[in-house]
């Protein structure tokens, strides 16, 4: 459907997810929020799927909440029933099995900075801007602030989240809310880069580590210890950890490569 908020394509073990609103710069509204929620659930359950890349079309990546619905206080806005639907959303992509990719490129404002900061890696095109507008149209930046606040600089956070300052691209990478920043005509080639790299991680390898990234930070030192020691021996006698380490003997791609 040409018309859907959001595009889902498949191609060569990858998940592109793609805001497509470019008339209302790709905001976040109910429809938006449920098709990606789908989207997302819809890779997670694909065994063809080993990465996912969610990006935007036109010249904004995500431009936050749709406020023509927000502001009249229309319950499918986020004055209503917004707030659980992005909870949902980055809940799911914090949870996902599959690497995230955000391939950012275009400009990105509001709630569009807590699916940068959701996704495992973010690349952005140098000439994106980002913003977190919030304070300047009188409310918190609330919900992403969770997700926000664990990649981003304290200092870099303070400034930008109270402030709602516009930022290049390069201060968002010295913020920590980007991994990386490409020029417009490279930005394929890097998100494509870091695609490979993926794919050639073991899939069960890399959703275990996706949860040891979520998990472990939060734990104390005596628990963090044990449940990793117990995770350590579960991967090492895995299939899949055995074909890893027989290749690698072997000097021979792991079966889970492209085209082996």
């Amino acid at each position: 459907m040409t018309d859907a908020p959001v595009r889902y394509d498949v191609l060569a073990g990858v998940a592109t997810i793609t805001l497509d609103r470019p008339e209302s710069k790709n905001r976040l509204d109910a429809a938006g929020m449920a098709a990606l929620g789908q989207h997302l659930v819809s890779a997670a359950e694909d065994d063809a799927v080993r990465v996912v890349v969610l990006t935007g079309t036109g010249n904004t990546f995500c431009a936050g909440a749709d406020l023509s619905a927000a502001a009249s206080g229309d319950a499918a806005g986020f004055a209503g029933s917004g707030p659980e639907a992005l909870v949902r959303v980055l809940t799911a992509m914090l949870e996902h099995p599959k690497p995230i990719i955000a391939r950012v490129q275009g400009h990105v404002a509001g709630g569009g900075n807590g699916l940068v900061a959701a996704s495992d890696l973010a690349i952005a095109s140098s000439e994106a801007r980002f913003a977190f507008s919030e304070v300047r149209v009188g409310v918190a930046p609330a919900v992403i602030s969770v997700v926000c606040l664990q990649v981003m600089n304290r200092r870099d956070a303070q400034e930008l989240l109270l402030t709602g300052e516009r930022i290049d691209a390069a201060r968002a990478l010295r913020a920590g809310l980007v991994t990386s920043v490409a020029a417009p005509e490279e930005l394929d080639s890097v998100v494509d880069g870091y695609v490979a790299s993926l794919l050639a991680g073991g899939p069960q390898a890399l959703a275990g580590t996706k949860d040891l990234l979520r998990r472990v930070p939060r734990m104390d030192q005596v628990d963090a210890f044990g449940l990793t020691a117990e995770i350590s021996a579960a991967f090492f006698s895995s299939d899949e950890a055995r074909e890893g380490m027989t290749a690698f003997l072997e000097k021979r791609s792991a079966a889970w490569l492209p085209g082996e």
